[in-house]
């Protein structure tokens, strides 16, 4: 029997990890209904498992290259695991946002040493297409959770929507253990594997990191504001139930389109800024139409497909931005031995801009009594991004960088 590609193990522990992030949206209005959650509250359960990442992602980074990327994924599944399987036996949305923390935590550690994982284990000319379909783990893992959380918690509640995949998680953990080689758990650099600071210096003190990590940062915050709330504002909509968790996961799964078409253009030679200004540019464009006036003259159905092309465009084509930024983060790292704190502090501001967005988002939607003023958030969001990937592009060109 052939063995199955260990680079493709570390893919599926990623969708892994990030069905925990995607398992919330779809409960969204049950635990609004079963323990009193509040909007603002919900905002911040969606956001909130990112609060590890955006307090300690460089930490993490730099756990990683001194534990070794295989132990750290491992570890970082099993916190997971336990984390989800306990959140099953919450009965306040308290404990729910303390073991919402704890999973944060552990897709920290799952997350953050694939990248430099995948690229000890494909060839050279394999990286760039690998790293594509890597920056696909997101938004497959929130697309599944999206289609099969709303199935599973109308069978058996909620709760066993949170123990199964803390069970799952666990089975991967396992997987991942047996299936990528020890070896690569072994600093490229022994020598200077232990020097914690130095790393954290150079890494910090070299624009590229910062720059990558920001743009990260615009990204992630408007594209889980705008899919972790659309079960919500389908909800308000009347829109409910298998055609509600359809909608999403589709608006969720277009993103790989993006991730993916990016390894495969960086991998033509087709210059990574130019698919930058294209993501953003197209993010703007279809939050505008999803949520801007512009629809409210026209009949109820096409309006309806308007605005939900808006999504797919801003979802579908955006996805051209993380499958880029993948292939930036290991080109700016300062060294080698670096590689895994660089993405450690790009993951930090994804985390911090995971967790400003949907609570901003869901503040502005309280405040105006309405979605429609959505479109501004993330077009604001958008242009910083496009702004910050010009000046990186400026980096990469000039003789340091």
């Amino acid at each position: 029997m052939k063995r199955i590609d260990p680079a493709l193990v570390v893919l599926l522990a990623g969708v892994s990890a990030a069905l925990h992030v995607g398992k919330l949206p779809p409960a969204i209005p049950v635990l609004r209904e079963a323990l009193g959650v509040s909007l603002v509250e919900a905002g911040f359960l969606l956001s909130l498992v990112q609060f590890a990442g955006m307090s300690l992602g460089v930490v993490a980074g730099l756990l990683t290259d001194s534990l070794g990327p295989r132990r750290t994924m491992v570890a970082g599944l099993a916190i997971l695991a336990v984390a989800s399987i306990a959140g099953g036996e919450a009965t306040s949305a308290g404990a729910l946002l303390v073991l919402r923390a704890c999973e944060g935590f552990g897709f920290l550690l799952a997350s953050i040493p694939a990248p430099g994982l995948i690229r000890r284990l494909v060839r050279p000319a394999r990286v760039s297409r690998m790293l594509g379909w890597w920056g696909a783990y997101m938004p497959l893992g929130t697309a599944a959770a999206l289609l099969v959380g709303p199935a599973v918690m109308s069978t058996a509640g909620w709760p066993w929507w949170w123990r199964s995949l803390g069970l799952f998680a666990g089975a991967m953990a396992a997987w991942l253990w047996f299936a990528v080689p020890p070896a690569c758990d072994v600093p490229q650099q022994a020598s200077q594997s232990g020097d914690t600071a130095g790393r954290l210096r150079l890494t910090l003190g070299s624009p590229g990191p910062w720059l990558v990590a920001l743009i990260f940062a615009t990204y992630s915050s408007q594209w889980l504001a705008v899919i972790g709330f659309l079960p919500a504002i389908y909800a308000n909509s009347g829109v409910t139930g298998s055609l509600s968790a359809v909608a999403t996961a589709v608006a969720a799964g277009v993103n790989m389109i993006g991730n993916i078409a990016a390894g495969r253009l960086l991998h033509r030679g087709v210059r990574g800024q130019r698919l930058l200004y294209a993501g953003f540019g197209a993010m703007a464009a279809g939050a505008m139409l999803a949520f801007g006036p512009w629809a409210d003259a026209l009949p109820a159905h096409a309006a309806a497909i308007l605005r939900y092309g808006g999504v797919l465009l801003f979802s579908m084509l955006g996805g051209m931005v993380p499958g880029t930024l993948f292939s930036f983060a290991v080109r700016v790292a300062p060294a080698e031995r670096a590689v895994s704190t660089t993405m450690g502090w790009i993951q930090q501001w994804s985390a911090i801009g995971q967790f400003a967005g949907p609570p901003v988002v869901a503040w502005l939607a309280n405040r105006t009594g309405t979605w429609s003023w959505t479109w501004l958030a993330t077009g604001g969001c958008a242009l910083a991004g496009a702004i910050l990937a010009c000046v990186l592009a400026a980096q990469l060109r000039s003789p340091r960088g």
